[in-house]
């Protein structure tokens, strides 16, 4: 530097001038080369990588704005003033007093500089920049490096009695003005550029138009944060997405790199020319890779080859996303470099308080340092992670994208190969995995480059007793090892009783009524009861495992600390402990905490991810559908459809499904395709449609096609969204399509026209509705070939007539369109023009019904076979006709019209559905009305089947109360809720025992402090070992707390977890029915499912963190406030932000988590829903619209996520810079107050202020998750405390023991109604029955015979009136004791997944031999007795193992076992085959001879015998008398009776 500022002006800052002074300064030479250059060098070496990156990513031009000509005006300035200086030079040279080279270096770089940063301006401009975070920099360091020759220059001034060089004086300060204003301009930001995406979006998102400071601080997204915390965020809120992370842009780029990889792999496998013999002629146009043909010749040539190259999927995803990460990873390396300067400044901070006599600037100095450096670092640190979640964001839409989009193309063999759950798996669970590792990824060079960094300062500051400490940690490492696998095994137990507990409550809920009919709650509580005894104490061990670990967490700091103290002190008697090496020590450790813990996760994240790797790419590798199989050319041929000798195969392996297949079908014709079951009728039309494999033929289809598969395939949309399927709507087009498919009708039932949304696989159309759907699709598609495969089968027979005279048939509305119709149906087939037979997989005949007729060959054997049972249906089918017009009953309620009377909620909607079917049918009395509207269109007017005009529908609807959702805070007394199950004076003790825990870490570190100023006063080393004891003793004593602390939440939490359990299924077993019929049972499931998961595991975690943070943080405040008082006047307004934040976070937070998890779902149904119905969407050509839509429902869930990453961000940035704040009021206080301070309180108060802002950033996320998941507590206890019904037992009104000794049953004016607010159901019955009698109950649907077995068992409570039985009235004594002694043998037989023997006699009360007795009575004895297991045969879950009628006979044994005075017999309907039936009928008469039978009867034979018949009519007693008086009164018994046919 001599050279350059000559000999007069030194470089190197003396210490004199610098240090020693309370005026520091720097010298002259330095701050016009280095200050200068710094700034100017950072531009030149950025600039290249900036221009490169402008020209790649140009987003438009931006017009010339008043700031860009301000900017512009003022870099020329600055230009002209540089050169202003460097020109005044050469003039002073021509005048003879030469200045030092500096003097034309200097203003020449930054004049050139200043000239390329104007350049820069507009060059950014051009590309569309609006906030350049380059210049920002730049003009950010010029402005910093001219603050210190502003300053020297002043002072220089007033130091002497004039200004020495008056030019450059005055150029300086233009100078450093017009940088501070380029500065401040830089914080602006221009217009979005022309034509951009940001001006058409209705609801941009900010970040792209943000500043660069904004965009650094995420200050953009503080609008949301604001817009949450007013009031509760919807998804209309939300910001669109941004184009990049769109999937539109992000799974293009994927498959981009995907298609590359397969074709590089292709290429390797065929080097050599002989290996070609691929089958396929089509195997150039395909992008899959080529399965290798089978001939032998072919297997030979494969050995020679190596084992072919798989495409990997990883590389792809490298390349579509490497470069973004590496940003990220960049900001990394940054950070984990800054982090480590903070410990030395603190060394230095140290070392200053210990100095007498040192300036106070220094002080202040190093305490901005600090500050500023820890800002730095959290800026950085923060990006970092926003660049690691939005590449995970990208991985997880691109990776769903490539599973959606293969999905749909790959073939059936693929197909097979992976079950819909697994495909969905990979979607869900393991695009998840890749997400979650990215946010750590980089812990895996991170984590290793902060241990050695950290050991490397460790080292220079302590020696080798480093190693001492290094040694504790890495023995450390297998303790938690061990202790995370075994709480991985306690987990998978967990979940296995979980699940069994799950399954049982569904089972219990699904059969409340039957436990509650037979008085058997107390026998199910006992085995729930029993299965959560087990799931506890599993967790309880689990939460002992997790104490220990957190224990070792807590410790380990403290140990490595001791160690290598005791070690170090001990080692060498010149070894002195001093405050400097003892904190700065400290905060070394604190560093390495993190990687050392982090890296066994990140480890073992890495084996799962790499895991779920290899399923995608073998997933994404599977073979596909060939587009080319079928031509779809349209040659000008009469025939439509062509197949030529076509072999064709499901996959590869397997024989061909069908041989030399040859069929020409003119255009225009109907072919019916006939055979038995399973001789490849289906796969014809699939081979047509390029489903299967073609081995060798051709197949030609002209035009478009139109499919209608054997099983109807439904979307989750509107009934009029299926039937368009993408089409534009046409009001006269749709209304015939309705019309030829017999949806009219339907229509008029469901709740919301053709607007009512469908459930998942059309769970709420009955199966002959969907077909209809799909039928209604095909027509409504107005393609050229119509598929259509067997239609016709699962409606209907007079429904089948109707489609088909209506649709298919030579009439029909598709006459003149190629129809292929696959059917069994023969009696149509006199109709088609062309009939083809299949007999295993080949065509064996093709022709019209007459000529094959007279062939006299496989068809007309056929027909033999079938035709009578066929042609009788026919005919039923045209009398059901005539009776019933609707076409709507038969389809859909054949199946619950019987259920009717014992489903007491939904009676009332049925009987408003019975209405309006007996509505519809009047219609169409006389068969004659509808020839008129048989073809063409309906001649009513559109508006007449219109939902508008139907006043009765809305009142069927509201049965189901929707289930409220909490928004907005929680309220204090849930909390209290949860601290009084865990136990007031236990939550007391727990605090205490966390105060205790942290006083002794403070002692333990105070002790440090004082230890440390030993140093000072004496340089012996007296007492050493008092001085490690008493420290060892300390934190050993907090590591004994934190363990007792842990186990004592733990323990509060299971306690908590039991006791809400308890009480939630004790009111559950004690609800009344009514609630049962009302709710649905998922709702109820969820709350011992979900939420009691949440009340065991989520809840008990989060609490322990929570405390850990709040407690930690209080610490860190009374540490700084007693070793600097004056730091409790800052408390105060920092808690003030730092509150205000959290509310801000948490209120948008979790209603941002509530709309992701909302918006998840539809994801993978969608999904599903796309793999079923592939080859319908292939067939209409809807390929890429699903596509579509499935990349809409990722973006709508990644809409809900990004602000909810972002969110996260946004608040760390705030917490950490007022934790960053606490480091310099801290480090201030104690420069203020250095004369009273020792070093070691300084270095007490600092490291503790350094370790706060982790507690503060995890305290508010811990405070969000308990808000989100205490909510749990309060759903639980919502349904802890619903209404329940009469005690069980009422001890002073106890019936004796052998009540009722008779049997007579008595009804005195009784009412009974469903629910309040409802009408009554019976109407003052007033009956008397004896003892012994047989009383057959009979009525329509809906008369109340069902009602009335209820009351007697008190599930419906009388409204007025009463029974008694045996003089005993029934509402006065305990329910259990009144169900004991009734039976009742239910309409449907439920059975409890359990042995045999337990769903017989549950509470054990009988011998075996009592058992074995009423199985022989029941009939079952030959089943059970050839059973392996005899009585202990398990049944499954409903019985599902056992026949209907074998379970019917199972209840029988239950009735014969309790054998009471009453038998009520709630006939089975049509469920039951006669022979079961007449089995029980006989059973009863011999067994219950002498008991009162009650029997609600369906089959009126079953109660000719009786003694007498009760008729019922609305809920009033028509007529009750013996059954012989009642028919020869002709009354309403008679006329049913005449009904039945049991009478002439």
């Amino acid at each position: 530097m001599e050279r350059l500022c000559g000999p007069n002006l030194p470089f190197w800052p003396q210490a004199n001038q610098t240090i020693h002074t309370d005026k520091p300064d720097l010298p002259e030479c330095f701050q016009l080369s280095v200050l200068s250059w710094l700034p100017c060098i950072y531009l030149w070496a950025v600039c290249p990588i900036y221009l490169f990156y402008l020209k790649k990513n140009n987003k438009g031009y931006i017009m010339m704005s008043v700031l860009n000509r301000f900017k512009t005006v003022f870099g020329l300035a600055l230009w002209i003033v540089c050169w202003t200086d460097l020109f005044y030079t050469f003039h002073e040279l021509r005048h003879g007093s030469t200045q030092p080279p500096i003097y034309f270096v200097t203003p020449l770089v930054v004049g050139m500089t200043m000239l390329l940063a104007t350049f820069l301006i507009q060059f950014e401009r051009l590309h569309g920049v609006q906030s350049s975070g380059v210049l920002f920099i730049f003009w950010f360091l010029s402005v910093l490096c001219a603050v210190v020759p502003f300053r020297s220059k002043i002072l220089q001034a007033s130091s002497q009695s004039e200004v020495p060089d008056k030019l450059r004086f005055t150029t300086f300060y233009f100078y450093f003005s017009l940088v501070a204003l380029e500065l401040i301009l830089c914080c602006f930001n221009e217009k979005p550029p022309l034509f951009s995406n940001v001006v058409t979006d209705p609801n941009p998102c900010p970040e792209s138009t943000a500043g660069f400071l904004s965009t650094m601080t995420f200050w953009w997204f503080t609008s949301m944060a604001i817009k949450g915390y007013k009031m509760p965020l919807e998804s209309k809120d939300l910001w669109s997405l941004n184009q990049r992370d769109s999937s539109e842009v992000v799974v293009r780029q994927i498959l981009r790199e995907w298609e590359k990889e397969q074709a590089k792999a292709k290429s390797e496998q065929n080097p050599s020319p002989l290996a070609i013999f691929s089958k396929s002629p089509s195997a150039g146009t395909t992008n899959h890779v080529e399965e290798v043909g089978r001939d032998e010749d072919e297997v030979l040539l494969s050995k020679q080859k190596e084992a072919p190259r798989q495409p990997s999927f990883l590389r792809a995803l490298l390349r579509a996303f490497g470069p973004y990460f590496l940003i990220g990873s960049a900001y990394k390396l940054l950070q984990d470099l800054i982090t480590f300067i903070n410990p030395q400044l603190l060394r230095m901070l140290i070392l200053f308080a210990e100095q007498k006599g040192v300036p106070d600037w220094w002080g202040f100095a190093l305490a901005f340092l600090m500050f500023f450096t820890a800002l730095l670092q959290t800026i950085i640190l923060h990006q970092h992670f926003q660049y690691c979640f939005v590449t995970g964001m990208r991985l997880r839409s691109a990776v769903i994208g490539a599973i959606y989009r293969k999905a749909l193309v790959i073939t059936n063999a693929a197909k097979r190969s992976s079950t819909v759950g697994e495909i969905v798996n990979l979607m869900s669970v393991d695009a998840q995995r890749f997400m979650d590792l990215t946010t750590f990824l980089n812990m895996l060079w991170s984590a290793p480059l902060q241990i050695v960094l950290a050991l490397y300062f460790l080292w220079q500051n302590l020696g080798p007793s480093v190693l001492a400490g290094l040694a504790v940690m890495i023995l450390l490492i297998p303790f938690n090892a061990v202790i995370a696998m075994k709480t991985r095994a306690y987990q998978v137990e967990q979940m296995q009783h979980k699940d069994s507990r799950i399954k049982l409550m569904n089972e219990i809920l699904n059969g409340i009524k039957v436990l509650k009919l037979y008085a058997w709650e107390n026998s199910f509580k006992e085995k729930v009861l029993a299965i959560r005894q087990k799931e506890l104490s599993v967790l309880r061990k689990t939460a002992y495992l997790g104490a220990l670990s957190t224990m070792a967490w807590t410790t380990a700091p403290f140990l490595v600390a001791l160690t290598t103290f005791a070690v170090y002190v001990n080692a060498d008697e010149k070894n002195v402990l001093d405050a400097e090496k003892a904190f700065v020590s400290l905060s070394l450790f604190n560093i390495l905490r993190f990687p050392l813990n982090m890296l066994p996760q990140v480890i073992s994240s890495l084996v799962q991810a790499s895991v779920s790797l290899k399923r995608i790419q073998a997933f994404l590798s599977h073979d596909e559908l060939d587009p080319q199989s079928v031509n779809r050319k349209s040659a000008a041929t009469e025939y439509s459809v062509t197949v030529t000798s076509g072999t064709f195969t499901w996959t590869k392996e397997e024989p061909p499904a069908l041989h030399n297949i040859n069929m020409m079908v003119p255009q225009g014709s109907l072919l019916a395709v006939v055979g038995h079951v399973g001789c490849g009728k289906s796969s014809v039309i699939s081979a047509l449609l390029g489903e299967m494999e073609k081995l060798e033929g051709d197949v030609s289809i002209r035009g478009s096609v139109a499919y209608v598969p054997q099983q109807a395939w439904i979307q989750n949309a509107t009934l009029r969204d299926n039937i368009l399927f993408g089409k534009a709507f046409n009001e006269q087009r749709y209304r015939c399509v309705l019309e030829a498919c017999a949806l009219t009708p339907d229509l008029e039932v469901l709740p919301g026209g053709d607007l009512t949304e469908i459930g998942e696989k059309g769970i709420n159309l009955s199966g002959g509705q969907r077909q209809r759907v799909s039928l209604a699709r095909a027509l409504y598609s107005e393609a050229d070939v119509y598929l259509l495969d067997d239609p016709l089968s699962a409606v209907d027979a007079h429904v089948a007539k109707h489609i088909f005279d209506n649709l298919i048939g030579p009439t029909g509305a598709l006459q003149g369109k190629t129809r292929i119709l696959v059917t069994h149906a023969i009696s149509f087939l006199p109709q088609v023009d062309n009939i083809l037979v299949m007999v295993e997989g080949r065509v064996s005949e093709m022709g019209s019904y007459q000529e094959l007729l007279k062939q006299n060959g496989t068809f007309a054997e056929f027909l033999r076979n079938y035709a009578l049972e066929d042609i009788v249906e026919e005919d039923e089918a045209t009398e059901d006709f005539v009776e019933d017009e609707t076409l709507f009953p038969d389809d859909t309620f054949s199946n619950h019209v019987d259920m009717v009377d014992n489903e007491p909620v939904v009676n009332e909607a049925r009987r408003k559905f019975m209405r309006q079917l007996s509505n519809i049918s009047t219609d169409g009395e006389n068969p004659r009305n509808r020839s008129v509207r048989r073809h063409g269109c309906s001649l009513r007017k559109p508006s007449d089947s219109a939902p508008e005009n139907k006043p009765q529908r809305p009142n069927m609807e509201k049965l189901i109360q929707a289930e409220t959702a909490e928004t907005g805070r929680v309220k204090l007394n849930v909390y209290l809720e949860y601290v009084k199950a865990v136990g007031p004076l236990l939550s007391v003790i727990i605090c205490l025992l966390y105060g205790f825990q942290n006083a002794a870490a403070i002692g333990a570190n105070f002790w440090l402090s004082q230890w440390t100023n030993d140093s000072r006063q004496n340089q012996t080393q007296e007492d050493v070992n008092m001085r490690v004891g008493v420290y060892a003793a300390l934190g050993i004593t907090q590591g004994i707390l934190v363990m007792i602390s842990s186990f004592t939440l733990a323990t509060g939490n299971i306690g908590a977890a039991r006791k809400l359990h308890f009480n939630l299924l004790e009111n559950k077993l004690h609800t009344p029915q009514s609630f049962f019929d009302t709710t649905p049972i998922g709702r109820v499931i969820n709350r011992f499912a979900k939420d009691i998961y949440v009340i065991d595991e989520a809840l008990p975690s989060i609490v322990l963190m929570f405390l850990g943070t709040l407690f930690n943080s209080i610490s860190t405040m009374i540490v700084i406030v007693s070793s600097t008082p004056i730091f409790a006047v800052v408390i105060v307004p920092l808690a003030f932000m730092y509150i205000f934040v959290q509310r801000f976070y948490v209120a948008t937070s979790r209603q941002l988590k509530r709309l992701e998890s909302i918006s998840r779902s539809p994801i993978y149904s969608h999904f599903s829903e796309t793999i079923t119905g592939s080859s319908v969407i292939r067939a209409y050509g809807r390929h890429s619209a699903f596509v579509l839509m499935s990349d809409m429902k990722v973006d709508e869930n990644q809409k809900s996520y990004y602000p909810g990453i972002v969110s996260n961000r946004w608040l760390g940035v705030r917490i950490e810079f007022i934790g960053n704040c606490i480091v310099l009021f801290a480090a201030l206080f104690s420069v203020i107050g250095k004369e009273k301070l020792t070093s070691g309180s300084v270095g007490l108060s600092l490291s503790y202020a350094l370790m706060v802002t982790m507690s503060l950033n995890w305290m508010v996320r811990m405070t969000s998750d308990l808000e989100s998941n205490i909510v749990a507590v309060e759903r639980v206890k919502e349904y802890s405390e619903t209404k329940t019904e009469a005690p069980w037992e009422v001890d002073d009104k106890k019936p004796p023991p052998d009540w009722p000794p008779e049997g007579n049953v008595e009804f005195k004016d009784y009412s009974v109604r469903y629910r309040e607010g409802l009408d009554l159901v019976l109407k003052n019955l007033t009956l008397t029955v004896k003892g012994g009698e047989k009383i057959g109950i009979v009525g329509r649907t809906g008369a109340g015979k069902s009602s009335m077995t209820l009351c007697l068992f008190r599930l419906l409570e009388a409204a007025g009136g009463e029974i008694t039985i045996d003089g005993v009235k029934i509402s006065e004594i305990g329910l259990h004791d009144l169900r004991s002694k009734l039976t009742i043998i239910p309409q449907e037989p439920v059975l409890f997944s359990g042995t045999l023997r337990m769903n017989l006699d549950p509470f054990e009360n009988y011998s075996d031999d009592e058992v074995w007795k009423v199985i022989e009575h029941s009939h079952l004895h030959k089943f059970v007795s050839n059973q392996p297991a005899k009585l202990g045969l398990e049944c499954a879950e409903g019985g599902e193992n056992l026949s209907v009628g074998q379970r019917q006979l199972v209840c029988l044994a239950r009735a014969l076992l309790r054998k009471t005075r009453i038998l009520i017999l709630d006939e089975a309907t049509a469920a039951i085959d006669l022979e079961t039936d007449d089995l029980i009928q006989s059973t009863i008469r011999t067994q219950f001879e002498d008991c009162t039978v009650f029997t609600i009867a369906h089959r009126l034979n079953t109660i000719m015998d009786y003694t007498r018949v009760l008729v019922l009519d609305k809920g009033q007693i028509s007529e009750f008398d013996t059954p012989t008086n009642l028919m020869s009164k002709r009354g309403v018994f008679y006329s049913m009776a005449k009904d039945a046919g049991l009478t002439q």
